[in-house]
C-alpha cells in the first residue's frame, strides 16, 4: 500500500492556508465543478468565492475577460461553459472587482478537452463513506487498463490530490471534517497521444466528530445493555435456584 506523505502534507498546508487566509486580506478560491478533462461538446462550471464586498467576480482566461455572465450564490460565482471545444481550454482565473480596482485574484484552474476513449474508473473507499474523525481512510480507483495513470479529485481544489498508478490506493490518515467532500477519480493512457477515461461516479466523505454528547450517549448506552445482562443472569440464577437440580 502506497502512503503519499506529501501529498497529505500538501493537504494539511491548504487546510490551513484556507483557515488563514481572511487574515491576510481577501482571496478567491477558483476550482471546476465537476472536476477533470472535459471532453468536446461536454459542459463544465468554473467557481469562484470570496468573502470579499462591494465588488464584481470577472472570469479571465490567458489574460482576456471572458463576456460570461456569472450564477451567484451568496459569496460564490458560478461560469458555465457548455458544449466545449479545444477554443475553451486553457488556464482561467477570477478577479474580485470594484469599478477598475482589482481587489483580489485567484489561482489558475486548467480546463483540458480531449476525447474518451477509456471505460469509467471505479472509484471505493474503505471502510466507508462515513468514518469517525481520527480514521485512516484508503481510496482506490480501477480501471481494466493495466497502464493507466488516475488523478485523484476532490470537488473543490484547483487542482488534482494526487495521482495514482492504476489499481494502487491512496491513505489519509487521521482524518478530520476538513477532509469531507465529493471525490472522484479519472484515468489516462499516454501513448503517441493521451487517450483519457470519463470521470469516475462519486463519492460523498462524511466525517463524524466523537463530542462529549457521543461519549456521553455511547457510555448511557453501554450501562443499559449492562443492566440488561445483569437482570437476564439474576433471572437466570432464580429460576434454577427455584427447580433445583433434576
Amino acid at each position: 500500500m502506497m502512503l503519499p506523505v506529501t501529498q497529505v502534507l500538501a493537504f494539511g498546508a491548504w487546510l490551513v492556508a484556507q483557515s488563514t487566509a481572511t487574515a491576510r486580506g481577501p482571496t478567491i478560491s477558483i476550482f471546476l465543478k465537476p472536476p477533470g478533462t472535459i471532453p468536446p461538446g461536454g459542459s463544465t462550471t468554473i467557481c469562484c468565492s470570496c468573502e470579499c464586498d462591494n465588488g464584481q467576480f470577472v472570469l479571465y482566461r490567458s489574460g482576456g475577460r471572458v463576456n460570461t455572465l456569472p450564477r451567484l450564490h451568496g459569496s460564490r460565482a458560478e461560469f458555465s461553459i457548455s458544449n466545449v471545444t479545444q477554443g475553451d481550454a486553457g488556464g482561467y482565473h477570477c478577479h474580485y472587482m470594484d469599478g477598475d480596482t482589482v481587489l483580489a485574484r485567484s489561482e489558475t484552474v486548467e480546463v483540458l478537452v480531449h476525447e474518451f476513449r477509456l471505460p469509467e474508473p471505479i472509484l471505493s473507499v474503505l471502510p466507508g463513506h462515513d468514518v469517525v474523525a481520527g480514521a485512516d481512510v484508503v481510496f482506490h480507483c480501477n480501471i481494466t487498463r493495466p497502464r493507466a495513470g488516475c488523478f485523484l479529485y476532490l470537488e473543490g481544489w484547483v487542482r488534482e490530490l494526487a495521482f495514482l498508478s492504476n489499481g494502487a490506493d491512496y491513505k489519509l490518515s487521521r482524518v478530520r471534517k476538513g477532509y469531507e467532500g465529493r471525490y472522484s477519480c479519472q484515468c489516462f493512457v499516454r501513448g503517441t497521444s493521451f487517450e483519457w477515461s470519463a470521470v469516475s461516479k462519486t463519492l460523498d466523505l462524511m466525517v463524524r466528530d466523537y463530542t462529549w454528547t457521543n461519549v456521553v450517549r455511547l457510555g448511557l448506552g453501554a450501562g443499559v445493555l449492562l443492566l440488561l445482562g445483569l437482570i437476564v443472569a439474576e433471572a437466570m440464577y432464580s429460576h434454577r435456584h427455584k427447580t433445583g437440580p433434576r
